[in-house]
C-alpha cells in the first residue's frame, strides 16, 4: 500500500509538472505568435504595405466593434458623397439640409468641399487688377517667422498651409454654420429663429463674434500692468538667451492651461512657440482685425491665486464652450 501510495504522488506530481510544462509552451507560443504578428504589421508599414482596413477584416469574418462602426462611418460617408455629388441644380444645392440645422452640426470636410472645393484649390492671382505682382509684394502674414511659401488665400491659411495644419484643427463648420437664404439679417423673418437658421452678422455667412474674434480679437497690453502696443513691447521681452518672451511669464507662472479646445493643437502650439516667438504674436498682437477681445475663459491652473482675480477677469467664463470642448480621455 505504502508502495501505490507513493506511486499515486509520483503521478501526481507528473501530472503537475506535466501541466506546468503545457502552460510554459503554451506561453512561449502565444508570445511567439504575438511577435510574429508584431513584425508582419511592422514589416507591413516598413513596406508600405497597408496593413487590413476595417472593411476588409469585416469582410473577412475578423472584424471587431470598432472595425463595424468605423465600416458602417465610411459606408454612410460614402452614401452622403455621392448623394451630394448628385445634386445638380443651384436650388437645389441651396435649399440642401446640410446647409441647415441640425446637419450642419455633424457636415464633415470631405461633404463641404464636395461643391465648394474651389475654396481650397483656387491660388492667389499671380497679378492683380492694378498690375502688382504677387511676387514682388509681402503680405503681413509672409512676415512672421511661421509662414513660408508664396501667398496663399483666406481659407488656405485657416485649412491647409503647412503651419495652420500644424498648430490648427479648423473645421468647414466652425465658422459656416448655416444661414437662411431668404435674408441676410439672422433671425428677422416672421417664420424662422435665430436658433432655427443659425445666427450670423448682418451680410454675413458666419458669426464673427464667436468664430473670427477666438484668434483676432484684441489682447490689451494693459491686462498685464503693460502699456504701448505688442510690436514694439515684444522687443523688449526677448533675447539671445530667451528667445520667445512670452515664455518668460507664461512658462510657468500664468495661464499654464491653455489651448485646451478642439479648434487648435495644444501640443504642437506649444512645441512651435518654444522654437519662435511669432507662434504667439501671430495671434496674441499680430492679428488684431477687431478693436475688441473676446471673453476667453480663465481655466485654472497649477498655483493660481483665484483671490487675486483682475477686475478685466472677473466675469470671465472657467471653461471653455462645450462646442469646442475636447473629447474626455
Amino acid at each position: 500500500m505504502q508502495r501505490k501510495d507513493g506511486d499515486g504522488k509520483g503521478r501526481r506530481r507528473g501530472l503537475l509538472i506535466g501541466s506546468a510544462t503545457t502552460a510554459a509552451l503554451l506561453g512561449i507560443m502565444i508570445l511567439v505568435s504575438w511577435k510574429v504578428t508584431g513584425g508582419i504589421e511592422a514589416a507591413s508599414t516598413g513596406l508600405g504595405i497597408a496593413p487590413a482596413t476595417a472593411a476588409e477584416r469585416t469582410k473577412s469574418g475578423k472584424a471587431t466593434a470598432k472595425d463595424s462602426a468605423e465600416a458602417k462611418a465610411a459606408k454612410d460617408e460614402a452614401a452622403s458623397l455621392a448623394a451630394l455629388k448628385a445634386v445638380k441644380t443651384y436650388d437645389h444645392a441651396k435649399w440642401h439640409p446640410i446647409h441647415f440645422k441640425p446637419m450642419i452640426d455633424s457636415a464633415t470636410d470631405a461633404q463641404c468641399l464636395t461643391c465648394h472645393k474651389e475654396v481650397l484649390e483656387t491660388k492667389v492671382r499671380a497679378q492683380s487688377p492694378a498690375g502688382v505682382k504677387a511676387a514682388d509684394a509681402v503680405a503681413w502674414y509672409q512676415t512672421l517667422d511661421t509662414y513660408s511659401g508664396d501667398q496663399a488665400t483666406f481659407h488656405q491659411r485657416h485649412m491647409s498651409t503647412p503651419f495652420a495644419k500644424q498648430v490648427m484643427n479648423l473645421k468647414c463648420n466652425f465658422c459656416h454654420q448655416g444661414n437662411d437664404p431668404r435674408e441676410e439679417a439672422s433671425g428677422s423673418s416672421a417664420t424662422t429663429t435665430a436658433a432655427a437658421t443659425g445666427p450670423h452678422d448682418l451680410r454675413k455667412q458666419n458669426s464673427t463674434a464667436s468664430t473670427c474674434l477666438l484668434c483676432h480679437g484684441k489682447f490689451p497690453a494693459e491686462n498685464m500692468g503693460l502699456e504701448g502696443k505688442w510690436p514694439e513691447l515684444r522687443e523688449g521681452m526677448e533675447s539671445a538667451e530667451a528667445p520667445n518672451g512670452c515664455l518668460t511669464c507664461h512658462a510657468e507662472q500664468f495661464r499654464t492651461v491653455r489651448h485646451q479646445v478642439s479648434y487648435l493643437n495644444a501640443g504642437a502650439i506649444e512645441a512651435a512657440a518654444k522654437e519662435s516667438s511669432d507662434t504667439c504674436f501671430g495671434c496674441h498682437g499680430g492679428r488684431q482685425w477687431y478693436r475688441i477681445s473676446y471673453p476667453y475663459p480663465r481655466h485654472p491652473w497649477p498655483g493660481m491665486d483665484a483671490s487675486s482675480t483682475p477686475d478685466w477677469a472677473k466675469d470671465r467664463p472657467a471653461v471653455s464652450d462645450p462646442r469646442f470642448a475636447l473629447p474626455a480621455k
